[in-house]
């Protein structure tokens, strides 16, 4: 076996070596399919034709061949990709694993994915960024399920490029008619999804066929070997620069008091010093004063270039905004159709408000149950009311605040987003806006001249919003209506929301599964802001038990307006009152999802004020609580 063999420019000069290698093209692919498809393999093979296996590499290879290999005595490529323990023992590939090789061509990036169908969200990260899929298929499985599912994502990820590798020949014979029957079984497939063309090639990743060159195993064969098609393939990045132009702004570059600019990557089109561009969402007018990049000035950038710009005039623009090309903007809107992939094991809480984070913009966004999931095996559109690990959805998405934004298929900078749990920080889902919906744009809001202050001075008092919070039982309701009648008793204008009597009337539709207690609380937190609007000072008495839920009533109101106010209970005092006998019924089984036995409480970490009703009694609790919103004392009724 050959190892890598440094090019001897090098040695002789490097800065004309490495102006030689900046000047090549990028190709980032990935390889996917199903699970055993021989995806590391390739790679490997990829690896060690193109010389790029060190000389230590090498030995360690051929030492783990013997070790842990999969091809007996011979060298096992696989070992080159799969650096997971596990991935070595088992076999198999989990993460996502990347390697850089170069030809005389092109460079490439590619990303080895995970076959399994519970890896499906590993898969997608490494679509993400990818211009061409490698689906490999064994030549003895034909498509499976997961070579359906892997070719559905790559479609849904804009992937143009698609190279059907139909894996392992030398198991049946090099037979063409076997390959043959596999392309039209895959074609027939691809049809049904909208993929309109694909490369199918026949290969062996073990022996080499057709992966560097032609083999004289497949004579039947007269179309590219694999690493000719990656060097000659058309990179997207050409197109995106006919587009017109768009630049997320990732950062306010403000070095000294002479010099703003807007520092960002180039999405799409082209910028030069004079150019009318437009600032969205604001919608403002300007032009192009200067460009700056690591050489200093220039006279133009272009897609896939990271600059900084300066602008003629002074204008409002921030991290999230983006400028663009004048004459050519993108649209802004709060409401979308989207497709989502959902890649957590906590499934999606609809209503629930989770990070949206789109290019350089991060805001609230709340998911609406799917109008339906996406079935791999026979495209079929399926009902559900929520969306779990590996499922792939359509629903409609709103955001907070409007974003710029630009339709997947068109862009995948300004359309694709992820989400991400509040809680934890961990992505559980990747999205492409698929298009704004109608009402975004005719819904507008009213400007009124009786706004939020006036209602308030007239009431000569602050808005308030005292959320009180804790399990049942633990005295929420009590307290909270002690609290208002000291309130009402210091002339106070306020409103007691509470948990029971909203079920009544406005939440009657809804049950007690974490679902229904999400919109419960949804919709609760939207009533209490509008009562704060009208100058109120609004308490609300309710279990809401998750965090997210209670920071997103935090996220509507104004700074200092809201109170988060615990009444700590320990679960055996709430379950020993049981007031109206729920926990004796949730012990028995009659009841389901009930917090606190069935159903979690996620206890706020840093609430305003927190009530240990082992302590305190209601009546003291309540005075503290008015001393400490009001600032005064209030007496005792």
């Amino acid at each position: 076996m050959t190892s890598y063999r440094p090019d001897a420019l090098i040695a002789s000069d490097i800065s004309a070596y490495l102006a030689l290698h900046q000047s090549k093209s990028l190709l980032r692919f990935i390889t996917c399919g199903s699970v055993d498809d021989g995806k590391s393999t390739l790679i490997g093979r990829l690896l060690y034709d193109s010389k790029q296996i060190f000389e230590d590499q090498l030995s360690a290879l051929e030492s783990d061949s013997k070790r842990v290999g999969t091809q007996g005595q011979e060298i096992d490529f696989a070992l080159l990709v799969d650096g997971l323990a596990a991935e070595r023992e088992q076999g198999i590939t989990i993460d996502v694993a990347y390697r850089f090789f170069a030809t005389e061509k092109r460079k490439f990036i590619v990303a080895d994915t995970p076959g399994h169908e519970q890896y499906t969200r590993n898969m997608v990260t490494g679509a993400s960024t990818a211009d061409l899929a490698v689906i490999l298929i064994d030549a003895r499985k034909g498509v499976l399920t997961q070579t359906k599912r892997h070719s559905y994502l790559a479609h849904l990820l804009g992937i143009r490029h698609i190279v059907l590798a139909v894996n392992k020949m030398d198991l049946v014979g090099y037979d063409s008619a076997v390959f043959e029957q596999i392309v039209a079984d895959y074609r027939a497939f691809a049809d049904s999804i909208g993929i309109a063309d694909f490369t199918p090639i026949p290969l062996s990743g073990f022996k080499g066929d057709n992966i560097t060159a032609l083999s004289e195993n497949t004579p039947w064969f007269t179309g590219p070997a694999l690493i000719d098609h990656l060097e000659s393939v058309e990179l997207d990045v050409d197109k995106d620069r006919a587009k017109p132009f768009r630049l997320p702004v990732q950062w306010v570059n403000r070095p000294n008091l002479d010099f703003r600019g807007f520092a960002g990557l180039i999405a799409s089109g082209s910028v030069r010093p004079g150019d009318r561009v437009r600032i969205l969402p604001s919608g403002r007018t300007t032009s192009v004063a200067r460009i700056v990049g690591m050489g200093g000035d220039r006279q133009e950038a272009v897609a896939g270039e990271s600059v900084t710009i300066t602008l003629a005039d002074e204008v409002d623009c921030s991290r999230g905004d983006v400028i663009a090309a004048a004459d050519a903007p993108p649209q802004a809107a709060d409401q979308f159709q989207a497709t989502i992939v959902w890649m957590d094991q906590t499934e999606l809480l609809p209503g629930r408000g989770y990070w949206l984070k789109l290019g350089t913009q991060t805001v609230t966004a709340t998911i609406q149950p799917p109008k339906h999931l996406v079935c791999i095996n026979t495209m079929a559109e399926l009902s559900a009311k929520t969306l779990q690990l590996n499922d792939i959805g359509v629903a409609e998405v709103y955001t907070d605040r409007a974003i710029v934004f630009e339709p997947y298929m068109d862009s995948h900078d300004l359309g694709g987003f992820i989400l991400i749990d509040k809680a934890t920080n961990a992505t559980v889902a990747a999205g492409m806006l698929n298009f704004a919906l109608r009402r975004a744009q005719n819904v507008h809001w009213q400007a009124v001249e009786i706004n939020r202050e006036a209602h308030a001075s007239q009431k000569g008092q602050q808005p308030r919003l005292l959320w009180f919070t804790g399990l049942s039982g633990s005295g929420k309701s009590t307290i909270a209506n002690l609290v208002e009648k000291r309130l009402h008793a210091l002339g106070k204008h306020s409103f007691l929301l509470d948990g029971d009597n909203i079920r009544h009337g406005l939440n009657k539709d809804l049950g007690f599964t974490d679902q229904d207690r999400v919109e419960n609380i949804r919709r609760v937190a939207e009533v209490a802001k509008l009562m704060t609007d009208a100058g109120l000072i609004v308490l609300t008495a309710f279990i809401s038990p998750f965090r997210a839920e209670r920071e997103l009533a935090r996220a509507m109101m104004p700074e200092g307006e809201f109170f988060e106010i615990f009444i700590d209970t320990p679960l055996e005092t709430a379950e020993a009152r049981d007031v109206k006998g729920l926990y004796k019924k949730a012990r028995a089984g009659e009841i389901a999802h009930f917090t606190g036995i069935t159903s979690p409480f996620e206890a706020p970490l840093a609430p305003e004020i927190r009530v240990d009703t082992t302590r305190e009694t209601p009546e003291e609790a309540a005075e503290r609580i008015v001393e400490t919103i009001m600032g005064t004392w209030s007496p005792v009724i």
